[in-house]
């Protein structure tokens, strides 16, 4: 059996899901837009650096989730959905997943937006499993801080390894392991399994990926 993991935004989906759960609360009218896309090009400017501070964009970004009710935001994440989230997926993507799981593999999403806004995502893909950064909740309401170690750059790794402890199973358990991922934020991760893709890759991973050979998928139609 194989093990194939997969970042989200901008890899399996043609987007970012966070940014587009933020432009979805805006357009409802539940986040103030100038705030949002000021302090939003901030973070995204200091992630294309590698140099975002993952708990001071969480909290920023998670606090969202604790200025309404649950059953206002479940519904909110299935209008989201339907709006932002099933015209990002191209049919490339969904085609590299079902090739996967049709040859048996481990699937999982790996990615650091939090596990509110990508559940329904991954099960959009038919991939039953989500390692993602995990919004503390306390008596069923938000707090607006993450539980354990976010799943962002090394992070990734250690929230890989926790889940594939919980099943009895490691890295070494699988005769070969994926990681598609479009970012160099992700190369703990990519340098982990024994397959590493770029996908549409940054300016920084395509030039890693190409010094070490590693494979380049284009998942994104062309214009």
């Amino acid at each position: 059996m194989d093990l194939v993991l997969f970042d989200l935004d901008n890899t399996l989906l043609a987007g970012d899901s966070d940014v587009a759960w933020t432009q979805f609360l805006i357009e409802e009218g539940a986040l103030d837009e100038a705030t949002q896309k000021t302090r939003n090009l901030v973070f995204y400017e200091q992630y294309k650096a590698g140099t975002l501070d993952i708990h001071e964009f969480l909290d920023f970004q998670l606090a969202s989730l604790t200025r309404h009710p649950r059953e206002r935001l479940d519904a909110w994440r299935r209008a989201y959905m339907e709006r932002h989230i099933r015209p990002m997926i191209r049919p490339a993507a969904r085609a590299l997943v079902e090739g996967h799981l049709r040859r048996g593999a481990l699937a999982a999403v790996v990615t650091a937006t939090n596990s509110f806004v990508t559940w329904p995502i991954a099960r959009e893909f038919g991939i039953a499993h989500l390692v993602a950064t995990v919004p503390a909740q306390e008596n069923g309401v938000f707090t607006g801080k993450p539980r354990g170690i976010p799943a962002f750059q090394a992070g990734k790794v250690a929230r890989v390894e926790a889940w594939l402890e919980s099943l009895g199973l490691n890295f070494a358990s699988f005769g070969q392991s994926w990681f598609y991922s479009d970012s160099h934020n992700d190369l703990p991760l990519l340098q982990r399994v024994t397959k590493p893709v770029a996908v549409d890759p940054d300016e920084v991973l395509a030039e890693y990926a190409l010094a070490r050979e590693w494979e380049i998928l284009l998942l994104r139609e062309m214009p």
